[in-house]
């Protein structure tokens, strides 16, 4: 806090009789200026570690998700020589978007969508898949599509559209300090990658990263949607529903 002082700079002239309350208040401006240059080294120097720190975390994560991709296509080819089938692994991550607005919702539906904080048309959220996410997606299947995001959309989504939830406020984050200052003591994330990394895999500080960030807010799809009355696995095709991969080329119009 130091390094925001604003210090008067008080001119004295040579030979020219200060008062003791002048003295004084001189002593105080140049105790504040060395405080504040002190200060503003020590941030400045915590700023460099703190980047290159972050810099090394990332590339840490994208080997990790090279690895993870190579080792998928390892498994799928070991698979397809042995004559076996390769059962993917179940998604960890869900991203919903609400695509029906408020008229005519009965008072449950409503109140679900509420607690997955979509209380707007285009809204979109990420949710972790567990037992009772997929019980209340059930209940409000006619109003949102969902499917499971890949990493490339998840990036895009955060870096475009990404505002954080600061004091109730809507913040766009524009720098890493917005996200270290509210997450990084509690859960170590101090930059844009480390929120990327921890809403992707899911990782053990998910609900505060997911809380942190404001329900996004998208446009209306490139080329419109094909039929919000019906489901998208019904046999004419339609809008709501899961999706699954095929959210992300949803997502591409709609960012």
């Amino acid at each position: 806090m130091a390094e925001r002082y604003a210090v008067t700079k008080g001119a004295v002239s040579e030979g020219a009789k200060v008062p003791e309350l002048v003295k004084l208040r001189i002593a105080r401006d140049a105790a504040l200026t060395e405080e504040k240059e002190k200060a503003t080294v020590a941030k400045e120097k915590a700023t460099a570690e703190q980047r290159e720190s972050l810099k090394k975390r990332t590339q840490e994560y994208e080997k990790e998700y090279a690895a993870h991709e190579q080792q998928l296509v390892d498994l799928r080819r070991e698979a397809k020589l042995g004559g076996n089938f390769f059962v993917e692994p179940e998604a960890k991550l869900l991203f919903v978007v609400r695509i029906v607005g408020i008229i005519k919702i009965s008072p449950k539906p409503r109140k679900v969508l509420q607690l997955l904080r979509l209380k707007q048309l285009h809204n979109g959220v990420f949710l972790k898949v567990n037992k009772p996410i997929l019980q209340m997606l059930k209940l409000v299947q006619p109003y949102v599509t969902y499917g499971y995001p890949s990493l490339k959309t998840v990036r895009e989504l955060i870096y475009k559209r990404g505002y954080a939830k600061v004091n109730k406020q809507r913040i766009r984050i524009t720098d890493n300090d917005i996200i270290s200052s509210n997450l990084g003591e509690k859960t170590g994330i101090h930059g844009a990658e480390d929120l990327i990394h921890e809403i992707f895999t899911v990782g053990p500080n998910f609900k505060q990263a997911s809380n942190f960030l404001w329900p996004f807010k998208l446009s209306a799809p490139r080329g419109g949607f094909k039929c919000k009355r019906h489901g998208y696995c019904e046999m004419k095709g339609g809008d709501w529903g899961n999706r699954e991969e095929t959210i992300n080329e949803l997502i591409a119009r709609m960012n």
